[in-house]
């Protein structure tokens, strides 16, 4: 994670060098947007009624854990690579993230990612 906030650090840099931005933001601003969006999309999949684990190890289900926070994540890593912050440092667009990457998990991940068909056949 320290390594994606690095390289979104030097591409806002390099984006402010050319005149392409006008805010910058530092680590621990994109620490807390990461931590934020993380937590709000595991809270809110909860309150959705996502479950917190998949029923099996090595099943195609989604849960709280594993897709809702890397979705989160990347969709704020685009945002803050292209350095649009939004508001507060990008806390707001960390929420908002948070927010509508649970409701992709719970009501649009399998019709974007279909879970393969078939059996056992290993």
């Amino acid at each position: 994670m320290f390594d994606l906030v690095h390289l979104t650090v030097n591409s806002l840099a390099v984006a402010n060098v050319h005149g392409l931005a006008n805010i910058t933001i530092s680590y621990f601003d994109m620490i807390l947007d990461y931590l934020v969006a993380i937590i709000v999309s595991i809270i809110i999949a909860l309150i959705l009624r996502v479950p917190l684990m998949p029923s099996d190890r090595y099943s195609f289900d989604v849960s709280a854990i594993f897709p809702t926070p890397i979705i989160a994540m990347g969709v704020l890593s685009f945002f803050l690579v292209l350095n649009y912050t939004f508001a507060f440092n990008g806390l707001l667009l960390a929420v908002i993230i948070g927010v509508c990457s649970a409701l992709f998990v719970k009501y649009l991940f399998y019709y974007v990612f279909p879970s393969p068909e078939g059996g056992d056949d290993k």
